[in-house]
């Protein structure tokens, strides 16, 4: 009797809520149109990406090196994100959410997301690399204040905490994509956004993208991190993020959209690599 009540209290007769169903459907074509890029489209938006979480990194050093307050820094580092938000640019822990939920909703393949994660997760890391060097040559006085930060995750110790950290990163980052896909408002979307960047570059939470910048900014100063101590850091926080994307964020928003996946799935071309659609 209450679902029935609800149905007739809302504008629709969705079975979730109408703000739900708009969510949903918004974020489905989204990640739809994600997936149906095409590789250079992928590779120059990723790029483009690690450049915006570039001019975070370099709004966060700037800042920590003038004051030393983590929190402050996490504030500024929120620049970038904005940028990236504005810029409509790609950040590979930001296409879970979205992309994930297209598949599952037929409007895309599990290659298509595969080559969308692969391509983008590839030249976030390369257009960042650039853009720290250039960083590092411009603002060579932030060294001591990049290796520090660089340090703090690369001699961390593959441990719970750490393990615990990368979850939240993932899971961090997530979120905030789903509180931008919630809303139209730009305000609302920048705040959103400055406070996951608060979140994840204040608190240190640890970040494949984010914090691989820090550690390849220290190698480029000259500080003594090797990329083999990066890649053994990023290898296991890459994929505590992927876990604290997927399941802690994705998979409950998903679960909580079964109908409308079922809806939505018997719309979806036969052809998930066909045009999707709207």
């Amino acid at each position: 009797m209450s679902e029935e009540r609800r149905r007739e209290l809302g504008e629709s007769d969705a079975p979730v809520e109408d703000e739900l169903k708009e969510s949903f459907d918004a974020t489905v074509i989204e990640g739809a149109e994600r997936l149906h890029r095409t590789i250079r489209n992928i590779l120059v938006t990723g790029v483009f990406g690690g450049f915006e979480i570039g001019l975070g990194i370099m709004a966060y050093l700037a800042v920590l090196h003038e004051t030393g307050n983590e929190l402050l820094a996490g504030l500024a580092f929120g620049i970038g994100l904005v940028a990236l938000l504005l810029a409509h640019s790609e950040l590979f822990t930001e296409n879970f959410l979205l992309p994930v939920a297209a598949v599952v909703a037929k409007e895309g393949s599990v290659v298509q997301l595969t080559k969308l994660w692969g391509g983008t997760l590839v030249a976030n890391l390369a257009g960042g690399w650039v853009f720290v060097w250039i960083i590092m040559q411009a603002f060579p006085q932030w060294s001591e204040t990049v290796s520090e930060s660089a340090h703090h995750y690369v001699d961390a110790p593959f441990s719970l905490q750490t393990v615990a950290l990368a979850v939240l990163g993932g899971s961090t980052i997530t979120l905030m994509s789903r509180m931008q896909q919630g809303t139209d408002d730009d305000v609302a979307r920048i705040v959103a956004t400055m406070i996951g960047g608060f979140l994840l570059a204040g608190l240190q939470l640890f970040h494949s993208i984010l914090d691989s910048l820090l550690i390849f900014g220290a190698i480029h100063s000259g500080a003594d991190i090797t990329y083999g101590q990066w890649l053994g850091w990023f290898g296991y926080t890459l994929l505590f993020n992927m876990l604290g994307g997927l399941v802690l964020v994705t998979l409950l928003r998903l679960v909580r959209s079964k109908e409308l996946i079922e809806e939505r799935r018997q719309r979806a071309p036969a052809d998930p690599d066909a045009p999707h659609s709207t």
